[in-house]
């Protein structure tokens, strides 16, 4: 039987968000550095997703929106208020969720993803009932 590569992409969705959700501006800069924070966002997304679907522009380009998102988060400080960092956070989620959806719509899976167990290379990845 095939892994379900739409209820994996949900999970890698799902870790991203919450780390954005929990995300504390001046206290994860402090410890581990405003760098890291898109990279920590898209990690779920880049072990378990990104190397199993075929490259996509569209996909790739939504991927980046996910980067910039972050990175704007991470530059907010405690000094430019609640409502720009919750903003900042908002915009970010909205990026992941519109991820997620790129890949629902446009995303077949690779060879490498078959290897793993999501079903044939080339098959379009939809979400099973």
């Amino acid at each position: 039987m095939d892994a379900d590569l739409a209820e994996t992409l949900r999970r890698a969705a799902a870790a991203g968000r919450r780390h954005a959700q929990t995300f504390v501006v001046q206290t994860f800069v402090d410890q581990v550095g405003a760098d890291a924070l898109p990279w920590s966002v898209v990690a779920a997304f880049d072990a378990e997703i990104r190397g199993s679907v075929e490259r996509d522009r569209r996909i790739e380009d939504e991927r980046d929106r996910v980067l910039i998102a972050a990175v704007k988060l991470a530059d907010g400080r405690p000094e430019d208020g609640t409502e720009a960092i919750e903003t900042a956070r908002a915009h970010l989620i909205a990026a992941i969720d519109y991820l997620e959806q790129a890949v629902l719509r446009f995303g077949v899976v690779s060879r490498a993803g078959a290897k793993h167990g999501f079903g044939p290379a080339g098959r379009p990845i939809v979400a099973r009932s």
